[in-house]
């Protein structure tokens, strides 16, 4: 027993000893820097910016973008005004600053480009389930997917009534069956695509008070005008 004792009192007290000058220095300063086992990658090799590198030709770290490299954040005209993705305006989010209301109406102006731009945008990424007319007999329904918006639908609270942004909202974040679309269709394109479908929902639903009355006696003298209803 006493050759046991001993051979179990050394090892014993060489662990205290360790455990408290690794323990016991806890919560102290020092300019050395810890004893790391695993370091985990928690220090690696970099380059400082804006400092003398002498790896590269120009000896500076800071370097610029390669050719062909895509911008992450572009503003976006809006009139004569640069906005940006991450502002928190209407034309990004489809609702009215710090609210939860949506935009009635689209905030870019809606111009023949606008629409061209919406009609291509919404033929590649719309119509293979809503059709090239919208009332969503795209190709999908042939594979099984039978429950798709109509968007002439004008029963209950559907596409016509609802408001621009609340669209641009479903577009961005989905809905239903419908994925996001955040990450394939920039900004501009989400509305563009919504101008060009509310043109699709007026050649439905549109009767002869939408003419202008200057352009509405190329039309027949018994179309009676009726007053202009929003979608």
């Amino acid at each position: 027993m006493k050759g046991f004792g001993k051979y179990f009192l050394l090892p014993f007290v060489v662990s205290i000893i360790a455990v408290v000058s690794i323990a016991g220095f806890r919560n102290t300063t020092s300019r050395k820097p810890p004893i790391e086992v695993f370091p985990d990658m928690d220090r690696q090799p970099k380059v400082r910016p804006q400092t003398d590198y002498r790896f590269f030709g120009d000896t500076r770290s800071s370097r610029l973008p390669v050719a062909g490299t895509v911008a992450r954040s572009k503003p976006m005209n809006v009139g004569s005004k640069e906005i940006y993705p991450f502002e928190d305006l209407s034309v990004n989010t489809g609702k009215l600053p710090g609210t939860t209301n949506y935009v009635e109406l689209n905030p870019l102006p809606v111009t023949e480009q606008l629409m061209a731009r919406g009609q291509e945008r919404f033929n590649i990424y719309c119509l293979p389930c809503h059709g090239a007319q919208g009332d969503g007999n795209g190709i999908t329904t042939k594979f099984g997917m039978t429950i798709i918006a109509d968007l002439h639908d004008a029963t209950g609270r559907k596409i016509p009534q609802q408001p621009d942004g609340q669209i641009f909202e479903t577009v961005t974040q989905g809905k239903g069956q419908m994925g996001a679309y955040a990450g394939l269709i920039t900004v501009e394109d989400r509305w563009a695509i919504i101008a060009y479908v509310r043109a699709l929902q007026r050649s439905r639903l549109g009767n002869t008070g939408d003419i202008p009355p200057d352009l509405r006696q190329k039309f027949p003298a018994t179309a009676k005008a009726q007053p202009t209803k929003q979608p």
